[in-house]
């Protein structure tokens, strides 16, 4: 564990900045190879005083200045910090050299952390853990800032907001998603002296099948939520859980009931349509137009949010997803998908060639778990439960020298004056594809449909922009005591807002599925 005397990682990497660190420009990542050996991979072993763990969880931080910076959580309860711009160990030398690339690391919780998450401008880390509890921690101090109560379950899932970063959403074990307000004063104490938050609006049993009354009492997977995503028209949430391969959609306005919901078979023909395959993650683009459900029933779907109706517009086959901690991943830009698998390898898709064999990265020994993209591109991270994460490089001689469609991506919101047929104009591809070379066994490809996705650019007027770029939900304090009970009728909840927030959701785009 870090000593309370060392330098505070900001410290440290502010110092190897001026020795010439620096971080790179965002590549594009373009045509890619399939030689896994086109991939250099460091390896970092998750150990904790000579005690080895496997990791549960890796996201690589948010905002441009620190793309390089990269947080696991593990079975202990540790968040450990590693800087991957330093030479990453071998597998030969990664147990040697554990502590070379780890930054700090520190106990967060007493029992396994399932989701970490970099808010506030990668100031904080917020951490969901088995103990039932979801704590806020100060990444530079190590220390919590504030508890989050309420759930009676392992805390599986988390999301904040796409802009009022104050607020966040978690699903549990124990089949609710709550919603929680940072600005709302603390109600009690823990046994630690932290603030304690309870959560100001609880969904119960949002995925209980109507099976569930054949299942015994009690047996969480019946009803288990295993992700939640805040959609980027800062007002829906996307839930689904480990009964089924339902998605759900809901107004956080108003909670009565989901506002639709999407699944990959609507009218199940065969029997092997007909089980039950629950949903291990939920993943989006940076637009938020493209959701990617990782199911169960080792497929993983892609949704278009603005036509759920229709059921997923891709499927990816090839992963083996055998656990609920298998999961999957959307790149930033929506052009490729990155997916564990219970078979040790990782799996990467284009989206736009569903069709084309995956680039399989192999090295692992065990079942990769969690896996995430840099926002830079540049680098994806596996972590397996063979007690190490994979840091992957894709060189340089594979970036596109095309324009990136980054630079060039617009934030899907929905505009009251925006016409859904306005949102799907024919345009050509803004990147192009190929059919990438990779093994032979057809097994890894399935019968898929050989449609291509039609990548929509989405722009708002610039009038508009300014009109509601006024009316998104500030992330100032508000004056008044923000109690729970205070927040549920305060003009920043995202359950009440006044009517010059009354904006419409994905709900006035689309047709709910019968």
């Amino acid at each position: 564990m870090a000593s309370s005397n060392s330098p505070s990682f900001f410290q440290d990497l502010k110092m190897r900045e001026l020795n010439g660190f620096r971080v790179r420009k965002r590549p594009h990542l373009g045509d890619l190879a399939s030689d896994p050996g086109s991939f250099g991979s460091g390896v970092l072993s998750i150990e904790h005083n000579g005690v080895v763990n496997p990791p549960m969880a890796a996201s690589f931080c948010k905002s441009s200045k620190n793309y390089h910076l990269l947080a696991v959580s593990d079975e202990d309860g540790y968040v450990s910090i590693y800087d991957t711009h330093r030479k990453l160990p071998s597998l030969t030398s990664c147990r040697e050299n554990a502590d070379e690339a780890r930054v700090c690391d520190w106990v967060a919780h007493s029992n396994a952390i399932f989701d970490v998450r970099w808010v506030k401008d990668d100031s904080l880390i917020m951490t969901a853990s088995g103990d039932q509890s979801i704590k806020i921690w100060d990444v530079e101090k190590r220390s919590c800032v504030n508890v989050l109560t309420g759930h009676t379950g392992s805390v599986k899932s988390l999301c904040s907001h796409p802009s009022n970063l104050d607020l966040l959403v978690s699903g549990s074990r124990d089949g609710c998603f709550a919603l929680w307000d940072l600005r709302c004063k603390p109600n009690s104490k823990c046994r630690r002296l932290e603030p304690s938050l309870s959560p100001i609006h609880m969904v119960k049993g949002a995925h209980v099948s109507a099976q569930g009354k054949r299942v015994r009492r009690g047996k969480a997977s019946s009803m288990s939520i295993t992700s939640v995503l805040y959609l980027k028209d800062e007002i829906s949430i996307a839930s689904a859980g480990a009964v089924d391969s339902v998605l759900k959609f809901w107004d956080t306005r108003n909670f009565k009931a989901p506002i639709t919901q999407a699944q990959p078979h609507p009218e199940p023909s065969t029997e092997k349509e007909r089980r039950l395959h629950g949903i291990s993650s939920l993943t989006q683009d940076s637009n938020g137009l493209f959701l990617s459900a990782s199911c169960m029933d080792n497929r993983i779907y892609l949704y278009n949010v603005l036509q759920l109706d229709k059921g997923p517009v891709q499927t990816f086959f090839g992963s083996r997803i055998e656990s609920f901690y298998v999961k999957a991943a959307i790149s930033p830009d929506a052009t490729h998908i990155l997916s564990g698998s219970s078979d040790g390898n990782a799996y990467i898709w284009q989206v736009k060639n569903p069709q084309a064999r995956p680039i399989i990265l192999n090295g692992h020994e065990g079942e990769i778990t969690a896996v995430d993209w840099s926002p830079d591109v540049g680098k994806i991270v596996t972590s397996s439960d063979d007690f190490t994460v994979r840091v992957w490089n894709i060189q340089q001689a594979y970036y596109s020298s095309t324009r990136s469609p980054t630079s060039i991506r617009r934030r899907v919101t929905a505009i009251p004056s925006m016409e859904c047929r306005n949102l799907f104009k024919e345009e050509s591809p803004m990147c192009s594809t190929k059919t990438v070379r990779g093994p032979s066994e057809e097994a890894l490809i399935g019968n898929t449909s050989h449609d291509q996705i039609s990548m929509p650019e989405i722009s708002t007027p610039e009038s508009l922009k300014k009109k509601f770029s006024s009316s998104s939900f500030s992330n100032e304090e508000p004056e008044m005591e923000k109690t729970p009970e205070a927040a549920l009728k305060s003009p920043s909840s995202v359950l009440n807002p006044p009517s010059s927030l009354k904006r419409r959701t994905i709900r006035d785009y689309f047709v709910a599925a019968s």
